[in-house]
């Protein structure tokens, strides 16, 4: 059995146990370590996980074919992603070898095609993300200072973190929000720092959802949102943020997302981009998320980024790692989401349960086991732009917290509730 002599080199952390098709049972590893059993069962499974283990597996899961045993999904895949991270695969290998030679036709993304791949993950039924994600549906990295923090009070620790590095030092500054979501960051830089807003997305289910919010929380008057592709951004402004969305880009167009930051920021304007990276250099795509969750997407190492912003003319003011945020996140979203199952099955079906929990557990083991985190630059026109020194931030976040405290909020009551 093929796989069988791959798990056999593999498997040296732990202890896997392994059901073939044919009613096998085998043991692997036996050294100290977590322990998980799952059960392959048709041939076909058992011989893609020998040739294309990284789309085999989570189609292997979503169609019924791999499934844990007296494990859960979770113990199963932090077992082999332990192992696989240091000892490999060779199907493996051979298959990164080839998405690497690929990867630029795969993350070109033009404006129409940039459209339709926001539109396979962003414009599902609006639903599904409210029974998951915080009550001001903050679908990107949270932010835990003390890593105690509730999901709603880190997601909003995140947006004042990023307040602080935009200092919105006056009212009458122009936020452009590249990548807006459901409106949240929007909302909160307008409602607490009374600044005008303009947020734009390419998912017109978002949109709509942020329009609503907006004439919700009676802030539309200061915060407007457009269907509208980052490239075709005519109006200088004084501060740019974009959280998430870096990761939709595609390292083709790299050079134009900085070249038009630039164009687009006044000339003591300031830009925060928040997005996921990679601390072990370039790579390519996992193929599954490519095909389900995220065509066109990839995370970058800082590597493949920094050349092109110093190729723009743009300062980097700032930067700050972000290490096991996310993967603090991502648990609890895949918490919220196994409390809340059978109601997103009622939206979908079992196959597109499997997938999100597939996609959560492994974007969640991404930043624990290999490699991944979430990286902030922040970027200005001019070195004479900021204060020489960090401590702005700080004492913005504090202020900050000080108000929300002597006002009585919290975290979960500042948040906007977006509409069902």
């Amino acid at each position: 059995m093929p796989f069988d002599r791959v798990l056999s080199r593999m498997i040296r952390h732990g202890r896997l146990t392994v059901r073939y098709p044919d009613g096998v049972e085998r043991r692997y590893g036996g050294q100290d370590g977590p322990s998980a059993a799952f059960e392959i069962r048709s041939r076909r499974a058992e011989w893609r996980l020998v040739t294309n283990p990284g789309l085999a597996f989570g189609e292997g899961y979503m169609n019924g074919e791999i499934r844990p045993v007296g494990s859960t999904l979770y113990e199963v895949m932090d077992l082999l992603v332990l192992n696989l991270m240091e000892a490999g695969h060779p199907g493996e290998r051979v298959m990164e070898k080839l998405r690497w030679l690929r990867r630029r036709f795969d993350q070109l993304n033009p404006a129409g095609r940039a459209r339709r791949n926001v539109a396979h993950h962003y414009d599902l039924n609006g639903r599904l993300y409210a029974l998951f994600l915080d009550r001001d549906r903050q679908y990107s990295c949270a932010y835990f200072p003390t890593g105690e923090e509730s999901l709603e009070e880190a997601q909003l620790l995140k947006k004042r973190h990023i307040a602080a590095k935009l200092k919105l030092d006056h009212p009458d500054l122009h936020v452009l929000d590249i990548g807006c979501g459901w409106g949240g960051m929007a909302l909160h830089l307008a409602r607490e720092h009374g600044v005008r807003v303009t947020g734009i997305t390419l998912s017109t289910e978002q949109l709509e959802v942020a329009r609503g919010r907006a004439a919700e929380a009676g802030l539309a008057d200061r915060v407007r949102f457009e269907l509208m592709d980052y490239r075709d951004w005519r109006e200088p402004v004084d501060r740019i943020v974009s959280v998430g969305m870096f990761e939709h880009v595609g390292v083709d167009h790299y050079r134009r997302f900085f070249r038009s930051l630039r164009a687009a920021l006044k000339p003591d304007g300031v830009a925060l981009i928040h997005a996921i990276g990679r601390s072990d250099g370039p790579g390519s795509t996992n193929p599954w998320i490519a095909k389900y969750i995220f065509p066109g997407g990839y995370s970058p190492a800082l590597s493949e980024v920094l050349p092109h912003v110093e190729k723009s003319g743009l300062w980097t003011t700032d930067i700050e790692i972000l290490r096991l945020h996310y993967a603090q996140t991502l648990a609890h979203w895949r918490r919220r989401f196994a409390a809340n199952r059978d109601a997103i099955q009622s939206l979908y079906d079992e196959r597109f349960c499997r997938m999100f929990e597939f996609y959560l557990i492994g974007s969640e083991l991404a930043f624990r086991r290999m490699g991944h985190m979430n990286w902030q630059l922040q970027l200005t026109r001019s070195p004479e732009t900021l204060p020489l020194t960090r401590d702005y931030m700080q004492a913005a976040e504090r202020a900050a917290a000080e108000s929300a405290q002597a006002q009585g909020r919290t975290g979960g009551e500042m948040a906007c509730r977006p509409r069902p």
